[in-house]
């Protein structure tokens, strides 16, 4: 623990031939000197023990008890740091205890940086620069990260300054083994990873308004862990089209799907879009033309004859496209779908926009850099997440070089 030892600072006195007191700090391998204002006789430092025998002189109780206070005080603000981290910084005690720390920053805690974040974040939700769904995210790890506090340090909020590596990545462990959601424990490490990515998001802001000086998440190197998107092959794909439900919700949410899978658009994109956003060009060629809700970058998909074929089955029986379903339904009936069909994947809303990249797109020859146009994406390497090549893209291209070396 934290090591406070009292000395007398050799070769210097004071107007008076006084020796200035100073104090060795020590912890963890790590030391620093302070003053602490006072200053004694050498002769009486030597004969008091140091001060620590009875003191006689009014003078010298008057040093031991400052010196009793600074030690006090020096381990009430150790113990605080403490509270937050144990890799305590002693040049951050010092300033701690010296109150040099930057006042403007020092009074600004993490959750009001995500709060003044967040508040941001809504304006561009408001404009619709981007979704709802992703501010809930916003606001969700302001949750997580005010529960992890409370749990671990008995603080609801903690300054941005206070913030370590030891905090940061305490933080993620909290959020990956202990967090609790709806009766489930613990989050998946790429969904961990999105979180911290937030919280550094949200500083990163901070600083650029002036209101910190650093981003203590800068550290973080956690990373996404690429999985295998799920899609349908074609002949899957025809299953469902081909397939007619008696059942109004299922031809329903079928059509909707089918819908996502002709055109890429991700859930949110989808149900947003209405005739407004259908334009048809001097070929008279028909397109789908929006921003990505989630990243504001343009999205612009030709309509493909299926997709016309459910524009128009729809038309003008409500405000959208297609018929409004949230998303929570759409996976649901998915699964009574993919039983019906015979198709042994886990189907989502999702799943319909991997499709399109790699068995719509991609397995017809549609060049990469088209399809990462068309699903509004920043780079091509944000698409090759989504988009597998197929062995049938392979074997077209290997038949070229077969045919070579016959």
């Amino acid at each position: 623990m934290l090591k406070v030892i009292f000395y007398l600072k050799s070769g210097k006195f004071n107007k008076n031939g006084e020796s200035p007191i100073f104090a060795r700090i020590s912890y963890n391998k790590q030391s620093i000197t302070m003053s602490t204002g006072k200053s004694i006789f050498k002769e009486r430092w030597q004969l008091t023990g140091n001060l620590r025998n009875v003191l006689k002189l009014e003078k010298e109780k008057i040093i031991k008890n400052a010196l009793d206070l600074f030690l006090l005080t020096m381990e009430k603000k150790f113990n605080e740091l403490f509270k937050i981290d144990s890799d305590v910084s002693l040049l951050l005690l010092k300033d701690e205890f010296n109150g040099t720390t930057n006042a403007t920053e020092n009074s600004v805690g993490i959750v009001e940086v995500m709060e003044r974040h967040n508040k941001f974040f809504l304006k561009k939700v408001d404009t619709e620069e981007r979704s709802k769904a992703s501010y809930q995210k916003y606001e969700r790890s302001k949750e997580l990260i005010i529960t992890f506090m409370k749990k671990h340090y008995g603080v609801e909020d903690i300054s941005v300054t206070q913030i370590t590596s030891g905090y940061v990545y305490n933080l993620e462990s909290f959020l990956k083994y202990e967090s609790e959601f709806k009766g489930k424990t613990g989050i998946q490490n790429n969904s961990v990873v999105k979180y911290m990515r937030m919280y550094k998001t949200a500083c990163n802001y901070s600083v650029r308004m002036n209101v910190i000086d650093k981003n203590p998440f800068d550290l973080y190197d956690g990373k996404i862990h690429v999985t295998d998107s799920i899609f349908l092959t074609q002949e899957e794909l025809n299953l469902i089209e081909n397939k007619k439900f008696s059942v109004k919700r299922l031809e329903k949410v079928k059509d909707v799907f089918l819908f996502s899978c002709y055109t890429g658009y991700a859930p949110v994109d989808a149900a947003n879009l209405t005739s407004t956003n259908i334009y048809q060009d001097n070929n008279d060629n028909f397109w789908i033309m929006t921003n990505r809700a989630k990243t504001g970058i343009r999205a612009n998909v030709p309509v493909l004859p299926p997709t016309l074929t459910i524009i128009n089955k729809y038309k003008n029986l409500q405000i959208g496209l297609i018929p409004q379903l949230s998303n929570q339904k759409m996976n649901a009936y998915l699964k009574e779908i993919a039983a019906v069909c015979g198709i042994d994947k886990h189907l989502t809303w999702y799943v319909a926009r991997h499709t399109f990249a790699t068995t719509v797109t991609l397995g017809n020859g549609v060049r990469i850099e088209n399809v990462s146009a068309m699903m509004g994406h920043t780079n091509i390497k944000q698409t090759q997440h989504y988009a597998k090549v197929l062995d049938v893209n392979v074997m077209e291209d290997m038949s070229k070089l077969k045919q070579k070396y016959s």
